[in-house]
């Protein structure tokens, strides 16, 4: 169709998506299918927040609420980023949107210029690079492999720099790799940003809340408040409150942004939804000791799928610190063909036959800017956990 405008050309569907989609239509054509390409949580949103969403509509909570959300929602936000992060933002410098995707183009969109340029370590979320993109600005990837823990070095981030950068995303937990930044390894990175005034820096926190063992996460502005003037420090419901059908993401930002932000969702989607503000309300200023024991589950996830994986034959997998993916290696099955006839001669090969073969669905590594690898998500039920692990050792061990 001509009439499709050239700007779409420069994008692609979501990949995890995709995968996802395919996954279930095999599982509803009959297929036992164990799906681990999720990027979302298994547990149920908790029963407090879902009886502060029936309680907003009973009391009749279903008109317009402010573009950028409900003055108590975003007075929570501004405390929840005190409490957990010792961050200082106001009211009016944050904004409500419908998921962290919406913050991330809404900012994009608001700032880009064509030909900016919006550095973005790899392996990254999918959506980062089409974003950029599709607000006409150039994504510039750098490699992040395992041998620095899938983390981004200072010296990398300087001589990525040009005078044409605008942005610098980080997202610390990681989505895929699970890896996470400690204050110390921030501050060299803090330190290249200071040098460099005219770069904006958006962090994506969401998965701050999931972080294992003794590590302690922290974010740009948290380091370095040198920082915040220039800083979207971005959050939201969905992972730690499992609350991802809900759509809510937020994002603390200086006014001059949370403004602009705000007059481009009054021209798109308006406000989110003010039943899901309500519940989010509760999720942020209600008990939260259910994140204490979803952490918990997920860490004893974690261990069991690293420890799996590193028993496949070809498989090496790192430990993350935090978030619900680890991201193995698959380079020493490349070259080998599987025993239908599959030739592996890369990452999405890979994950295409381990699908078809043994009913795994995980998401290429090609599709999050940095092949060779394949993400597993460990947000599903221990014992599914196990078989899937055991058909990926299985099929590991099939080829030739």
């Amino acid at each position: 169709m001509d009439r499709i405008a050239a700007r779409l050309n420069k994008i692609s569907p979501s990949q995890t998506i995709a995968i996802s989609t395919k996954a279930r239509a095999l599982k509803a054509g009959g297929r036992d299918i164990i799906s681990l390409s999720a990027g979302e949580p298994d547990f149920d949103t908790p029963d407090n927040v879902k009886q502060a969403a029936i309680r907003a509509i009973e009391a009749g909570q279903t008109k317009y609420t402010d573009v950028s959300g409900t003055p108590a929602l975003r007075q929570a936000i501004a405390e929840r980023f005190r409490l957990d992060s010792g961050l200082d933002y106001r009211p009016e410098e944050i904004i409500v949107s419908t998921g962290g995707k919406q913050v991330i183009y809404n900012a994009m969109v608001a700032t880009l210029e064509a030909g900016d340029e919006a550095i973005i370590p790899s392996p990254c979320w999918v959506s980062y690079p089409d974003i950029v993109a599709l607000a006409d600005g150039t994504p510039v990837i750098i490699p992040c492999g395992p041998n620095s823990g899938f983390k981004l070095r200072a010296e990398d981030l300087e001589a990525a720099i040009t005078p044409r950068t605008k942005w610098f995303f980080l997202n610390s937990p990681n989505n895929p790799t699970g890896a996470a930044y400690s204050a110390a390894e921030l501050r060299p990175i803090c330190d290249v940003l200071l040098r460099h005034p005219d770069v904006w820096i958006f962090t994506d926190d969401i998965y701050d809340k999931l972080i294992y063992g003794d590590f302690k996460a922290a974010t740009i502005v948290q380091v370095e408040p040198r920082l915040r003037d220039r800083t979207v420090t971005m959050n939201g419901c969905s992972k730690a409150y499992a609350m991802t059908g809900w759509r809510i993401g937020f994002a603390g930002a200086p006014l001059a942004l949370i403004r602009a932000m705000d007059k481009l969702q009054s021209q798109s989607t308006s406000n989110a939804s003010s039943i899901s503000q309500a519940a989010a309300l509760e999720a942020l200023t209600g008990p939260q000791d259910f994140i204490g024991d979803m952490v918990e589950t997920y860490q004893g996830r974690r261990d069991l799928v690293v420890e799996m994986l590193n028993q496949a034959a070809g498989i090496t997998c790192h430990k993350p610190e935090g978030a619900f993916y680890v991201y193995p290696s698959m380079q020493g099955c490349i070259g080998l063909t599987s025993r239908t006839g599959i030739a592996i001669d890369d990452d999405e090969r890979f994950v295409t036959a381990l699908l078809e073969e043994e009913g795994v669905a995980t998401v290429h590594g090609a599709a999050f800017m940095f092949p060779g690898h394949f993400r597993v998500s460990y947000a599903t039920d221990t014992e599914s956990l196990r078989e899937a692990c055991t058909r990926i050792q299985r099929f590991c061990a099939g080829l030739r």
